[in-house]
């Protein structure tokens, strides 16, 4: 079986699918390796590290497509109009597709690769349960984001974080206030306390505060009621305005008092809810910092723009989009064996077994033999349930 990796054509995509250190590791598995001129370049793995590992660099992107059995991918084609639309054109029946494909946000794209008889699998669908633990490429990615999210904010703010004792006198700590204590917030605290700050932290699950308590942070507990906020595949769900008015309102005092706010709410598929108002950003102090990760989603601040600083009420506010690919090494490194454990977890005997009853391939296959087959996509796309889904139902 060939395995294909791609050179990345989202924009400002720096990252690559597989580094060069995880290709003798599938080789050992019977696995052939073919990496496009440059795939690994920018973020700092040269064609050279590939070919010293035992894989084969191909010159044309159309030559990769049409050789590889697999594509790994970060972004698939079908995730991204534009860019990826060519890539489309150059698969195949009986191909299978691995990486980041927003079925959830962007469902057409699923329904054209399997229109053309490709298999995919979303990274983003990983299962949460603890065998799919190496293979979780969201959490992943959401460690790079919490703790470059930090350095924005130290670069913007006119502050230094750590408390300081100097000739001059005692230099204060900066006041950091962390919403959503997940992986990125987690790492985001961590950053923080790392820096010197003052970290606060609240989550709407009451059971991450032991974790936030952990890292040195202090856990900021609303009276809210919580029991709805998590689905049994561990992550956020969408709760009711009139829950997130009263979120608002009981944090408004926490975020006035902060010099920095970092926040990391978003549900899969849906728009981030606004949890920072206007209102809210012009009682915070002058100077102070706003980094939303959940801009790609719409923004957890109302002020945010995906993508752009922002100065509102003496507050700087940005929108960073794909920060992983801002630190593309060790992105790299962490999603290349993100993908190449699942990929060794599909193969059996050198090929791709299809195994509907497993969890972990269950959650993540989006189209197989032409069809959509991951209920939720089908639902986005409105598709009836497949005979088995109801089946299971009764």
């Amino acid at each position: 079986m060939i395995v294909g990796v791609p050179k990345e054509v989202f924009p400002n995509e720096r990252c690559v699918a597989l580094v060069p250190g995880l290709v003798p590791g599938l080789i050992k598995k019977g696995l052939t390796v073919l990496v496009e001129k440059g795939a690994g370049r920018e973020a700092g793995f040269a064609d050279e590290e590939y070919t010293e590992k035992g894989a084969r660099i191909v010159d044309g992107r159309d030559e990769l497509f049409s050789q590889a059995d697999v594509i790994l991918t970060v972004h698939g084609p079908g995730s991204h109009s534009e860019a990826g639309s060519a890539d489309l054109e150059r698969l195949s029946a009986g191909k299978t597709v691995i990486g980041f494909l927003d079925p959830l946000g962007a469902p057409q794209g699923a329904k054209e690769l399997a229109a053309r008889g490709v298999t995919a699998f979303s990274m983003e669908l990983m299962p949460r349960i603890t065998r799919a633990q190496p293979m979780d490429a969201l959490s992943s990615f959401a460690t790079v984001a919490g703790y470059k999210a930090v350095l924005l904010a130290a670069d913007a703010l006119p502050k230094m974080f750590p408390m300081m004792m100097t000739a001059a006198g005692t230099i204060t700590p900066a006041r950091v206030f962390v919403v959503g204590a997940g992986v990125a917030g987690l790492q985001a605290i961590a950053t923080a306390r790392r820096l010197g700050a003052v970290v606060q932290a609240y989550d709407v699950r009451p059971a991450v505060k032991e974790q936030v308590e952990s890292l040195g942070a202090t856990f900021i507990e609303l009276e809210l009621e919580t029991k709805e906020a998590e689905d049994k595949g561990g992550y956020a769900k969408e709760m009711d305005e009139e829950f997130y008015r009263r979120q608002r309102e009981m944090m408004a005092e926490v975020v006035a008092g902060s010099d920095v706010v970092i926040t990391t709410a978003s549900i899969p598929g849906k728009r981030a809810p606004v949890l920072i108002t206007a209102e809210m950003v012009k009682g915070m102090p002058l100077g102070s910092v706003i980094v939303d990760l959940a801009a790609e989603r719409g923004g957890n601040c109302a002020l945010t723009r995906p993508g752009e600083t922002v100065v509102e009420h003496g507050v700087t506010i940005r929108g960073p989009v794909n920060l992983p690919a801002s630190i593309p090494y060790h992105a790299s490194q962490m999603y290349g064996k993100n993908v190449s454990n699942f990929l060794l977890h599909l193969v059996k005997d050198g090929e791709i077994e299809i195994d509907t009853t497993d969890e972990i391939t269950s959650g993540t296959l989006v189209a197989y033999k032409g069809e959509i087959v991951h209920p939720r996509v089908r639902e986005l796309l409105g598709l009836p349930p497949q005979e088995k889904e109801k089946e299971g139902d009764e």
